[in-house]
């Protein structure tokens, strides 16, 4: 009978589609055990028994065998033939593989993996002189091609320096790799543009396109690489301006775009993971801005750029043009500001041709420059009688302008200032308070020698928008008629204590003279009977308990844990900073009271104000009050110290890594603190499982800093070298990684 005689069915076995082979349940494949059946006396010895996954050895014929007595289907297969062993039940499944395989595809036309597809479109537009031996009859072994690394069949690494490239980097070839985190094309002669489709390698770390002769500019899709961290573009003819938005790539530590044409000015770049910093010998010009992370770096990162100035290099920047009168090159007049700037210059929006226009001069003025005979003559009898105008003009304007509080031009100081809002800034010595003139009650009084750029009528006719109800008063956003913008904060009479118009502009003073990067700068103060106001620089970016809990406008999303590092050096710096050059305390330290800046750098906001209070502070409509204060001022007659700005500090911490609110903090051991931050974090996307040591790290400075006993606890500046530690730590890990894996 037919059922007890064996069927043969030959198959190439290249053109079984994997969903043939899925119909195999129980398939085994037999590979490197000697097998012999009872019933049917042969034998086969490959080399290894392991289940289904993927087509063995692509080539050659398969043979079905109908076996009436087996109960399990087994195959049996050496380097050109497998033997497929079935039971009765499968016949019929054997014969639908074979149907199935008759119309696939032949083994020829076999379609390659698609990152090998995108290194041999790569190679066809790159290597002219055919020097890579990546082949189309090698595709399936494309992980093991001179400079390649992958993981799983991926490509994670992709070098290959020095390998006499000669042609260009297309679009839409190694923008598919989308494992890919090394890229390294250095020491090669690729031409054209950069590809801007760069931007979908979302997982790159590192990409070293240095030494070639790419041309263009800088492709602005880099900056969407949020993880990358080393950038050398050096030795290439890019040019155009560096783009600013390079701020954002937060995990940035290696930046190299030297001998280069780049132009205009170099960018505030103020990352703190920034170790390497090189953009010398380019046309770069300007006024290099001071921050921190610029501070860290000589000369020799900034050389060779001739129009480059400021006080990193040692170099004054000379004033622009003055406002009146010609230049050697053209005859031009701009308008007169209304106001003129603090060399601060921590408002912004401030709109000057606006203001020009306000000024109410008499007749517009038109100089008209002639270059030949008697046109010059005619041409300089009209510039002298148009100054003399402009001088006449300029006087009652600045007498007007002077009465209504605001300082205007002078036929001394016309010139143009170069403004760099950070120098004062930055500055790590204690800014003293200079010329602070409080005039008679009811007057604005400016801090650390601002400039009066508004009176306390224009404050009040400004336009208000409510931003919050604190502990201490109510917040304001007003937008004056010259459009600058500014933070206003009302205190409640109620909260404050009944000390003097004279303690209170004492301290004022103080306050008013603290000036750092993380901390919210106070320009001005107003008081008078009951109403007292505070000014300060509005922050456009909100503040850290929208960012972490979500807003009206924004959803709550998790913060990366670099990002919870960032964060918080930037407070522990402004907060070290009032503890040790002011021996002064902030009080009231919790999420709300962290703004975030234009580069969204986190600043400290209400600080030293718990002094004014008339007890210590409490909100009882606020369940997470209780939470930041420290066991021992939670009674009414003890006042904030250091120490208890450091556990405050350390529960905004614990705040940052968990995302929960203060007040949904369980009481833990340290241990069980862990795990349970491990819960509620879950499997964070950008995380893996090596990143648990960082977070352990962090949570020991939180642990450290809410302990109960005050004596305990670090102090702030010690806080601050523990944070600056392990981003230290960080930095040498990741370099490590990138050494390994194609850094130069």
């Amino acid at each position: 009978m037919l059922c007890h005689l064996p069927l043969l069915l030959t198959i190439p076995w290249n053109t079984i589609s994997s969903p043939s082979l899925s119909l195999f349940s129980g398939l085994q494949y037999h590979q490197g055990v000697k097998w012999t059946h009872p019933t049917y006396p042969f034998e086969v010895e490959p080399k290894k028994k392991e289940t289904h996954k993927e087509k063995p050895n692509p080539g050659g014929f398969s043979f079905c065998f109908f076996f009436p007595n087996l109960t399990d289907p087994l195959v049996l297969y050496s380097n050109n033939m497998m033997l497929v062993l079935l039971s009765t039940s499968h016949f019929l499944l054997c014969f639908f593989i074979t149907l199935v395989a008759s119309s696939t595809t032949p083994a020829s036309n076999l379609s390659a993996p698609p990152d090998a597809t995108a290194l041999l479109a790569f190679k066809y537009k790159a290597d002219l002189n055919k020097n890579l031996p990546f082949s189309q009859n090698t595709t399936f072994h494309f992980c093991q091609w001179p400079g390649v690394k992958c993981f799983q069949q991926k490509i994670i690494r992709l070098v290959l320096r020095d390998s006499d490239l000669g042609g260009i980097f297309a679009p839409k070839t190694l923008t598919s790799l989308d494992q890919l985190r090394v890229l390294g094309l250095q020491n090669n002669s690729l031409t054209g543009p950069i590809p801007y489709d760069l931007s979908k390698l979302t997982n790159l770390k590192s990409l070293f396109l240095d030494h070639n002769s790419f041309s263009g500019s800088f492709p602005p899709p880099l900056i969407s690489l949020h993880r990358l961290r080393t950038l050398d573009l050096s030795y290439n003819n890019l040019s155009g301006p560096i783009p600013s938005a390079l701020i954002s790539l937060d995990r940035l530590y290696y930046l190299r775009l030297d001998r280069n044409l780049f132009n205009g000015s170099i960018p505030p770049l103020n990352q703190s993971s920034l170790l390497t910093l090189n953009v010398s010998f380019n046309n770069l010009s300007g006024a290099i801005p001071v921050t921190p992370t610029l501070l860290r770096f000589d000369l020799s990162s900034f050389s060779s750029n001739p129009s480059l100035c400021g006080k990193i290099i040692h170099k004054e920047c000379h004033p622009a043009s003055p406002f009146f009168g010609p230049s050697p090159a053209a005859v031009t007049v701009a308008p007169p500001p209304a106001v003129v700037i603090s060399q601060n210059q921590a408002f912004q929006g401030v709109d000057l041709a606006q203001n020009g226009q306000k000024m109410k001069h008499k007749k517009d003025v038109l100089i008209i420059g002639f270059s030949s005979g008697a046109f010059v003559l005619i041409g300089s009898v009209i510039c002298f009688v148009i100054a003399a105008k402009k001088q006449k003009t300029q006087k009652k304007s600045t007498a007007a302008t002077a009465s209504a509080g605001i300082i205007g031009p002078t036929a001394e100081s016309v010139a143009v200032m170069q403004i760099d809002r950070q120098e004062n800034e930055l500055e790590e010595r204690v800014k003293r308070v200079q010329g602070l003139h409080v005039g008679k009650s009811g007057s604005l009084a400016f801090c650390a020698g601002e400039a009066h750029l508004y009176t306390l009528d224009q404050l009040m006719r400004g336009s208000a928008e409510l931003l919050g109800r604190g502990t201490m008063g109510t917040t304001y956003k007003a937008v004056l008629d010259n459009r600058l913008i500014v933070c206003v904060k009302r205190l409640d009479a109620s909260k404050l204590s009944d000390g003097s118009k004279e303690v209170f502009e004492q301290h004022m003073e103080s306050v008013g003279g603290l000036r750092h990067p993380n901390l919210v700068p106070l320009r001005a103060y107003f008081q008078a009977r009951e109403e007292r106001l505070l000014i300060y620089d509005y922050q456009p970016n909100g503040s850290l308990f929208s960012l972490i809990h979500g807003s009206k406008s924004t959803r709550a999303k998790p913060l990366h844990w670099t990002s919870c590092l960032k964060i918080a050096e930037d407070v522990a710096q402004g907060l070290s900073y009032i503890h040790q050059a002011w021996r002064l305390v902030h009080g009231n330290l919790k999420s709300s009271n962290v703004l975030l800046g234009p580069d969204f750098e986190a600043c400290v906001s209400d600080y030293c104000l718990a002094v004014l209070a008339n007890s210590p502070i409490d909100d009882e409509d606020d369940p997470d009050a209780t939470a930041y204060k420290a066991p021992e001022t939670r009674s009414s007659s003890q006042q904030a110290t250091s120490k208890s700005d450091v556990y405050a500090f350390g529960v905004l911490l614990l705040e940052l890594i968990t995302g929960k609110p203060p007040s949904l903090l369980p009481l833990l051991v340290p241990q069980d603190v862990v795990n349970w931050v491990r819960s509620t974090r879950g499997h964070h996307q950008d995380e893996g499982a090596g990143e648990d040591n960082r977070l352990e790290m962090l949570l020991e400075v939180a642990i450290a800093c809410s302990l109960t006993s005050p004596e305990q606890r670090p102090t702030m500046w010690q806080v601050l070298k523990m944070l600056q530690e392990i981003k230290e730590t960080v930095l040498l890990e990741d370099s490590e990684l990138d050494l390994q894996t194609g850094m130069p």
